[in-house]
């Protein structure tokens, strides 16, 4: 049996009727650019995520380096953010010419540790902006951290790529902090034809910061009040992902039923001391956009999982501060312990909606295979 990591064409074969007539519909429009699909999604995704505000853009990573602009972080400053996430958070910062501030996670919910946190802030007077991601589905420790933004001044920006649907005590994703940052990704919960991003927020001078922002600076066409950038989440991305919001919580569930499959399969296979399944806080409700196993000789377990026709990954296998572009910041191997060991330790499992109990039986034999062989 073939289990793929992530299975896209099932879910495009049941949707596939729709959304090629939402196509059609632009192209006979000739309107590509910025149309009533946009605003159209901007609406629906500020009302899904519990915000006022919603402002579509490229990507995810332009979400990032647009909340950061507006947010009027400049060349020098810090920003305090997990060492443990894609590199599009530590690399929006770099990109301004910010200082990425790595702050180590927490070993359960490999998210910010808001206690180190704290101790960061204390001992770095120039930070601008906080931005707890939201890895793998679920929240980061939000109330701790919106305390910590609030008594200094700081704005906090939520990286909220993975995370779109996921709930901290009753509020979702994207509604907590100063903005929100989310990803249309084709491999995210909710995910377009190609690229695609928005930035949620409650502030009504932020998003109007950021749509001047995403149009070269520009409020009135050819007049630019600052330098922005260009990103603009287009019409044929909008319209396809407004036809997915429609089941978006529908897949969800489909995904929170096949962690709960997962739990209880690899608690029955008794494999103890070599692994552990995602924890999962009583105030946080995770969306599952990755299923992560933490488990001893990882490597080699991929390695007996790929030979038995399972896909995995590994999100991440080099904690930020590790990276070779991020050597001049003068961290070093210990400086975050808890994220090296973590990246050393994780592997994604296949979790989408379509996948079938006999698929997730099929992941569980094979790993309980690995590690209870004779």
């Amino acid at each position: 049996m073939k289990v793929q990591l992530l299975d896209l064409a099932a879910q495009y074969r049941k949707i596939r009727k729709e959304v090629l007539s939402e196509i059609k519909t632009v192209c006979d429009s000739q309107h590509y650019v910025l149309g009533k699909n946009v605003s159209g999604l901007e609406s629906e995704i500020a009302a899904y995520c519990g915000a006022k505000f919603a402002v579509g853009v490229a990507s995810g990573t332009d979400a990032l380096l647009l909340a950061l602009m507006a947010a009027g972080v400049k060349a020098g400053d810090k920003v305090a953010t997990s060492p443990f996430t894609f590199f599009a958070t530590a690399g929006s910062i770099a990109r301004l010419g910010a200082i990425p501030l790595f702050v180590d996670i927490d070993p359960d919910t490999y998210n910010i540790d808001p206690v180190k946190l704290e101790a960061a802030l204390k001992k770095n007077k120039r930070v601008k902006a906080i931005i707890p991601v939201h890895l793998y589905g679920q929240c980061a420790d939000m109330a701790p951290i919106m305390k910590l933004g609030r008594s200094s001044r700081i704005p906090v920006i939520e990286d909220a790529a993975q995370s779109i649907g996921a709930a901290y005590k009753g509020k979702r994703a994207g509604s907590i902090g100063d903005m929100g940052c989310l990803s249309f990704y084709p491999t995210k919960n909710l995910g377009c034809f190609g690229d695609g991003g928005m930035v949620t927020t409650n502030d009504p001078r932020l998003a109007e910061r950021l749509k001047m922002l995403r149009v070269h600076g520009s409020r009135v066409r050819y007049y630019h009040d600052e330098v922005g950038v260009n990103s603009r989440l287009d019409e044929l991305q909008a319209a396809i992902l407004r036809v997915k919001l429609k089941y978006l919580d529908s897949w969800a569930s489909g995904r929170q039923r096949n962690a709960k499959r997962y739990d209880t399969l690899l608690r029955k296979a008794a494999i103890k001391g070599v692994l552990s399944i995602p924890f999962i806080p009583a105030e946080n409700v995770s969306v599952y956009n990755q299923y992560v196993i933490r488990v001893k000789k990882r490597d080699e377990l991929r390695a007996h999982l790929s030979a038995a026709g399972v896909g995995s990954e590994v999100y991440y296998p080099l904690s930020l501060h590790m990276q070779k572009c991020f050597k001049g910041l003068g961290y070093r191997r210990g400086s975050l312990p808890v994220s090296e060991a973590a990246a050393r330790e994780v592997l994604a499992l296949p979790i989408y909606p379509e996948l079938t109990p006999a698929q997730q039986r099929h992941v569980v034999d094979s790993i309980a295979g690995f590690y209870l062989k004779p």
